[in-house]
């Protein structure tokens, strides 16, 4: 009976020291919530801004096509603002206090393309605030335009220095640093000269091309993409959709080339629609 108790009383005391320690585990956890949250932000969270200023900029077309007597687009474009600046706050929170992580981040070769996003939300912001605020869309355009022909030069020469990439890292988001250029001239022609947006809309159309061999080379050939990264399909669309606003921008007017821009963007929305399953 005594050897009975004397196990007994070693069960208990070993289910009360666990019970400390998850208690202090998750004390732990309670304790510095936030320190985790922004040590482990991503970069790609900049790809809400591009959705948000993408809203907008639609819903500003809309209103202004169908002559709506409310202006939702003003509240959108003030939330994606402030959004924009809450996001850029954390991320340099993150860069000061964990520059280790934002450098593991860069040298990711999924993640690196993610760090151009924040520059083409500078120029989707420049868009949208063209008709709101011409100044303040003119400062937006020039530090989005000259940050993403940073991030395009700096990261291509990651990709052909490379020592670690290999064609399963390859999925639609390779196209937001090169591919991005072609978004300049929609906001660049009201500013600049047209030929500075030409430079820009030249370096996206000849790699959007490229980029799109290799893209279908590795979908087709290759093994699946993985289930979190098959979103990105729908990055597909935006270069000869956003290609066509651009071309129109800078020709003034609608002709072949634009055409084909714009039906080859239609046929890749049916062709997405058409994989409906896969996204499930």
């Amino acid at each position: 009976m005594r050897v009975d108790r004397l196990d007994y009383e070693k069960v208990t005391i070993t289910i009360e020291a666990d019970k400390r320690n998850n208690i202090q585990d998750c004390l732990r956890n309670i304790s510095m919530p936030k320190e985790n949250r922004i040590e482990n932000f991503p970069i790609s969270f900049f790809s809400v801004i591009l959705g948000l200023a993408g809203l907008t900029i639609a819903f500003q077309k809309a209103e202004h096509v169908l002559n709506l007597p409310v202006s939702l687009s003003s509240y959108l474009l003030f939330f994606t603002g402030f959004s924009f600046l809450f996001i850029t706050t954390l991320y340099l929170t993150k860069v000061r206090k964990y520059l280790s992580k934002v450098k593991k981040e860069f040298n990711h070769p999924v993640k690196v393309v993610f760090f151009s996003t924040f520059s083409i939300s500078l120029l989707l912001l420049s868009i949208a605030s063209l008709d709101f605020n011409v100044l303040l869309s003119k400062y937006l355009w020039i530090s989005g335009s000259l940050l993403h022909l940073a991030f395009a030069v700096i990261t291509m020469s990651v990709w052909i220095q490379h020592t670690k990439f290999n064609i399963e890292h390859i999925n639609a988001a390779w196209f937001i640093p090169i591919v991005g250029n072609i978004l300049v001239p929609i906001a660049g022609t009201a500013h600049f000269p047209h030929e500075i947006s030409w430079f820009f809309f030249s370096i996206g159309l000849v790699f959007w091309l490229v980029f799109l061999v290799i893209f279908f080379y590795r979908i087709i050939f290759h093994h699946p993409m993985a289930e979190r990264l098959l979103p990105t399909f729908f990055i597909l669309i935006a270069p000869p959709a956003v290609g066509f606003i651009a071309y129109v921008k800078l020709t003034g007017n609608i002709d072949i080339f634009s055409r084909i821009l714009y039906y080859f963007a239609m046929y890749l929305v049916i062709l997405l629609i058409a994989q409906a399953k896969m996204f499930w």
